[in-house]
């Protein structure tokens, strides 16, 4: 018998085992920057999830708070990211967990993420808020999600290849159910990553708006070698016809 508390569910934030997640943690990543007179509205976000279907909607704290009878009406799966930082601070990166899973778990969220920037000099600081983390949410039945990036003054010289999958690699290490990474748009090191992951599962990032077919050549690679799905934001809430885009994307990774 499992000695495990509670077995893990990845049902209620993936569909047929595949993840499309929607993420708009970008306010406090990046700032006002990335927003227009539309998307800076948070029901507008929502409403895009709702109507394309995703299989979760990422979300800070203060905004899974004062949305939080939106988003349950929307019946999109809430995951809450615990930790965040402003990109004002120069320096190596750290993020500090500023939501609890108590809390997360009380607004009704399915899965919680955090984000690790391995190479940094703080890097220990945020592993080790993570598995702590890792274990309170799995005492709730709830999946941890990691995002992690390779980023700091450590990391020259360093190939991204293996970049790619030293991030993938931490995330098993430390117990994540799903990891986050970054593609870079190198099939051949995505999968190499993917293989780093073993049995968590890989998503890849959307990342800055891409034009042309750019991003859905960059999806269809991950699917291929192996990657669950995606955690993407800009490129469906910045687009002009946002559910369009989704639909194209949502193609690929329920291709059969």
């Amino acid at each position: 018998m499992s000695r495990l508390k509670n077995k893990i569910n990845l049902k209620k934030i993936m569909k047929n085992g595949k993840a499309m997640f929607l993420a708009y943690d970008q306010g406090m990543e990046h700032g006002p920057t990335d927003f227009n007179d539309k998307n800076i509205d948070p029901n507008y976000i929502i409403k895009i999830a709702k109507d394309g279907k995703f299989t979760g909607l990422i979300f800070q704290k203060g905004i899974a708070e004062q949305y939080n009878e939106e988003i349950k009406k929307s019946g999109i799966p809430l995951i809450v990211k615990l930790n965040g930082k402003t990109n004002l601070v120069k320096g190596d990166p750290v993020s500090r967990q500023l939501c609890t899973v108590e809390e997360a778990y009380n607004l009704g969220a399915v899965a919680v993420g955090y984000t690790i920037y391995i190479g940094s000099e703080y890097e220990e600081e945020m592993m080790q808020e993570f598995v702590d983390i890792q274990r309170e949410a799995h005492e709730k039945g709830l999946p941890a999600i990691t995002w992690i990036y390779p980023r700091g003054k450590n990391l020259e010289g360093i190939s991204q290849r293996d970049l790619l999958a030293y991030a993938a690699r931490v995330g098993l290490e430390i117990g994540a159910d799903i990891i986050k990474i970054h593609s870079h748009g190198n099939k051949e090191d995505l999968k190499w990553a993917v293989k780093a992951a073993g049995k968590a599962k890989v998503v890849i990032a959307g990342g800055s708006k891409k034009g042309g077919d750019e991003l859905t050549n960059e999806i269809k690679d991950a699917i291929k070698v192996g990657c669950a799905g995606v955690a993407i934001g800009r490129n469906i809430w910045q687009a002009g016809k946002p559910i369009e885009v989704t639909n194209k994307i949502k193609k690929i990774i329920w291709s059969k």
